[in-house]
């Protein structure tokens, strides 16, 4: 997938907006992953209502609030912003992850004609290797919202990435006060699942049984 960037610069939307413009980087960030074209425009009305619509569905299947680990998946906003104040702007209350091409890339346009892209909001979901699994996934995301992407998944047949790492490999730390107790519950309620006669593991007791959450 990460060809499809090759010798270009993808810009994450956090607050130092993180250029990635090396094939490390790039692979990093896109490799064994369903990849998603977000085709918009913050002038475009259509655009605007659809934007909130996929910002929730990227952060229910992406967020550590929502899911213990953050789906396989990206997604690249590919500007069609008559400016770039206007792009900025767009991108400006969407999640940190997303990724987007600078404003001055041609490949924002060559884009939209390579996936034959009529009309905004578009979505184009990519599998791992660059083919296309869907043409326009704004209909798919409107309906079933994060639960389609189990499909695309199987679809793809996307390697389970279950036994690596966290998402964030260069934020390897608990991202959140709660994500400690977050994960102590979570290896509780399946220990009790599994074995409602046994000692649940996973939290340390305190010397009156009692479980310490931290």
């Amino acid at each position: 997938m990460a060809s499809l960037f090759s010798g270009r610069v993808l810009i994450r939307n956090n607050s130092d907006q993180d250029e990635l413009d090396t094939e490390a980087e790039l692979s990093h960030r896109l490799e064994n992953r369903l990849v998603l074209l977000f085709f918009g425009a913050g002038s475009c009305p259509k655009c605007q209502a659809f934007a909130p619509i996929l910002r929730d569905f990227f952060v229910r299947l992406t967020d550590e609030f929502y899911v213990l680990r953050a789906a396989q998946l990206a997604l690249v906003y590919v500007s069609q912003d008559p400016t770039e104040e206007q792009q900025d702007l767009f991108l400006r209350d969407m999640p940190k992850k997303w990724l987007f091409l600078p404003f001055e890339d041609d490949l924002r346009r060559d884009l939209g004609r390579r996936f034959s892209v009529e009309r905004l909001p578009a979505v184009v979901v990519l599998k791992p290797g660059g083919d296309v699994l869907t043409l326009d996934a704004v209909d798919e995301i409107q309906r079933l919202g994060p639960a389609c992407f189990a499909n695309w998944q199987e679809a793809a047949e996307v390697l389970d990435r279950s036994f690596l790492q966290p998402e964030d490999l260069d934020d390897p730390a608990p991202r959140s006060l709660t994500e400690p107790l977050r994960r102590c519950k979570y290896r509780v309620d399946r220990a009790a699942r599994g074995s409602h006669g046994r000692e649940r593991e996973g939290c340390p007791r305190r010397e009156d049984g009692a479980e310490e959450l931290f």
